[in-house]
């Protein structure tokens, strides 16, 4: 934890790349902030520091700290335009004579290049900007020194010709990148796909984030990575299938298929008499509820394993069941208020293409939005080692 003698070297140090100075709580101040810091370009592998009530020279600004104020610098964190997201903690509120300061630490990335609404920044002793192509290609090049996640793995045995260009370039590039960067962009495809976390320079072949979003023949490389949607007439898995399908394409394009099924085929809606006669609409399901539980299984589900995730539909209620049990810093006893990242990639990929709102959010919200609905809280089953399952229950009034 920082402690007060600490904040007064860093506020005395005026020469250090790992500080920056500041006076406003602006998301388009504070975002390229953190960017920077998390890049860390000169490669120090020590946290950097973001100094709030500070002005370029050191001294305090006499500024007080509202909680509202402190809500929106810890935003910077869970709301996706920092991206991969960012380790940062925001210290308690120092007081001093001359006015109040809140110190926010943030963690180098392991997967670097770290970009803020599609922009690369880095920061060189004083100057903080815009990478360029050539800064950019050394912090692709060094992330392959860092400890990897399944999805940054390299899909050996895969070429450039295993994925769909014209998705990356027409879809996905557009999301993540801002404007001004792709008409300047000079590079080749291999090296904008690297830059992204979707190919390795090293290997001359994709990522498996590579291929799960943009791949050609997904499964050829990655077996069980598919959703399979059950829909059994009755309780339980001996009554008749209803109907069942696959979702086993590209990311960049299944996802909105999925998207699109269970608002179209899953959810159903239905009249139903009040107490006085008028008729009022419930639901099956709550749709974004729905929809988010099975895009939290896409994205934290461990891809390693053959099995798919299964989406069970049964008359009374639906069971979402995904390889891969609870993952890193999230435990039985801080689930569903801890977040970490089997994927990052896949998150990111995720955020960037809509089907993530909020990072550590959505959970949460899915579980108060069943309970307003009707259908009561969901059921986690996170003590399985290798799988994690939730069970929703259908709207008591249907």
């Amino acid at each position: 934890m920082l402690t007060e003698d600490k904040l007064e070297a860093l506020l005395a140090d005026m020469e250090s790349d790992l500080i920056e100075r500041t006076i406003s709580v602006r998301e388009d101040k504070l975002g390229p902030a953190v960017c920077a810091l998390a890049n860390d370009f000169p490669n120090h592998k020590q946290p950097g520091y973001i100094l709030l009530g500070v002005n370029d020279d050191g001294a305090l600004a006499g500024m007080t700290w509202t909680d509202e104020e402190l809500q929106k610098v810890g935003n910077v964190k869970t709301n996706g335009n920092v991206l991969p997201q960012p380790s940062l903690v925001v210290s308690p509120v120092f007081r001093f004579p001359a006015g109040e300061v809140v110190v926010v630490e943030v963690k180098p990335s392991l997967y670097p290049p770290v970009r803020y609404d599609g922009r690369c920044w880095i920061r060189i002793g004083p100057r903080k900007g815009k990478a360029t192509v050539a800064e950019e290609h050394i912090l692709i090049e060094r992330r392959a020194a860092y400890a990897k996640t399944f999805d940054l793995v390299p899909a050996l045995g895969s070429t450039i010709a295993d994925l769909s260009m014209e998705y990356f370039l027409l879809v996905y590039l557009p999301l993540a990148i801002d404007e001004e960067t792709i008409r300047q962009n000079g590079r080749s495809a291999e090296e904008q796909l690297a830059s992204l976390r979707f190919y390795d320079l090293k290997e001359k072949c994709p990522t498996n984030a590579g291929i799960l979003l943009f791949g050609t023949n997904t499964l050829f490389q990655l077996p069980g990575a598919y959703i399979q949607y059950i829909k059994f007439e009755g309780t339980d898995m001996i009554s008749n299938v209803e109907f069942e399908k696959q979702f086993s394409g590209a990311y960049v394009t299944e996802l909105k298929v999925l998207d699109d099924f269970i608002k179209n085929n899953i959810i159903k809606e239905r009249p139903v008499k009040g107490n006085s006669f008028q008729e009022r609409q419930i639901r099956n399901y709550p749709y974004w509820s729905l929809r988010e539980l099975v895009m939290n299984a896409v994205m934290h589900r461990s891809y390693e394993s053959n099995s798919p995730i299964y989406i069970y539909e049964f008359s009374d209620r639906i069971e979402i069941i995904n390889p891969g049990g609870l993952y890193g810093d999230v435990t039985v006893d801080n689930f569903p208020n801890a977040s970490d990242y089997r994927n990052v990639v896949i998150a990111e990929s995720m955020k960037r293409l809509g089907y993530v709102n909020r990072f550590n959010y959505g959970i949460t919200r899915a579980i108060d939005e069943l309970e307003k609905s009707g259908n009561g809280k969901p059921e986690f089953d996170i003590k399985l080692v290798t799988k994690f399952k939730v069970t929703i229950p259908i709207n008591k009034e249907w």
